[in-house]
C-alpha cells in the first residue's frame, strides 16, 4: 500500500527538475550582473570570478566532501538525491547562458528575482527529502537536531563570505547583492519548518 505522506518517484524526479532550475536560473540574474549569494553556491561563485573558473565544475567539486556528512546524518537516499541535484545544477548552469540573456537587468530586481527564484528552488530540494550541498546539509542536521531553523544559520555563513569577499568583489556589487541574499534565507527561515511540511 502506498504511503499517502510520501512521494513517489515520479514526485521526487519532478521536485529535483523543478528545483535545480528555478536555483539555475536564479544563479544566471546573479551572474549577469556579476553579484555573490551565499553557502557553498556562493562560495563557487567566488572562486569563478577570482579563477575564471566555470561555475558548474567548481561548485561541483566543493560539494564533494559533504556528502558523508549527509550520508551519515539522513541517509543513502538523502545522499543519492542530493548528488543528483548537485549534478543537475552544475550541468544546467553551465548550459543555460547558452539560451538565456538579459539585455536589460536592474542590479535590485536581480537581487530580488534571485532570493525569491532561488528559495522556491530550494524549498522543493528540501521537501523532496534532497538539498544542494554543503552548508544546505549542515544547516538541515542542526535544524533537525535542535530546531534551530536552517534559514538563520545560513544567513549566518553568508555574511562571513560577504565579508571575505570584499577582499576581490567591489564593495558596490557586494552590497547589491545583499537584498538577494537576505531575501533568500527569510524565504526558507518563513517557510522551511518542521512543524509545517518537511518531507525526506
Amino acid at each position: 500500500m502506498t504511503d499517502p505522506n510520501r512521494h513517489s518517484r515520479f514526485e521526487d524526479a519532478q521536485g529535483l527538475i523543478f528545483g535545480t532550475l528555478m536555483c539555475a536560473l536564479g544563479l544566471q540574474f546573479l551572474q549577469h550582473a556579476g553579484f555573490l549569494t551565499g553557502q557553498t553556491a556562493g562560495l563557487a561563485l567566488l572562486i569563478s570570478y577570482i579563477g575564471g573558473y566555470g561555475f558548474g565544475p567548481v561548485f561541483f567539486v566543493i560539494n564533494l566532501p559533504f556528502y558523508w556528512l549527509g550520508y551519515r546524518r539522513f541517509g543513502l537516499a538523502f545522499t543519492v538525491k542530493s548528488l543528483i541535484a548537485v549534478a543537475l545544477l552544475s550541468a544546467m548552469a553551465q548550459i543555460m547562458p547558452q539560451y538565456l540573456s538579459f539585455d536589460n537587468l536592474h542590479p535590485l530586481l536581480a537581487g530580488i528575482l534571485f532570493g525569491f527564484v532561488t528559495g522556491a528552488g530550494l524549498l522543493a530540494l528540501f521537501r523532496h527529502g534532497s538539498s544542494l550541498g554543503g552548508i544546505g546539509i549542515l544547516a538541515l542536521m542542526v535544524q533537525d537536531r535542535s530546531g534551530f531553523r536552517a534559514g538563520w544559520l545560513q544567513m549566518g555563513f553568508d555574511i562571513a563570505l560577504f565579508v571575505l569577499a570584499l577582499i576581490w568583489i567591489p564593495l558596490d556589487r557586494v552590497l547589491w547583492s545583499l537584498p538577494g541574499m537576505v531575501i533568500l534565507n527569510l524565504v526558507l527561515a518563513i517557510n522551511h519548518r518542521r512543524d509545517r511540511y518537511i518531507a525526506l
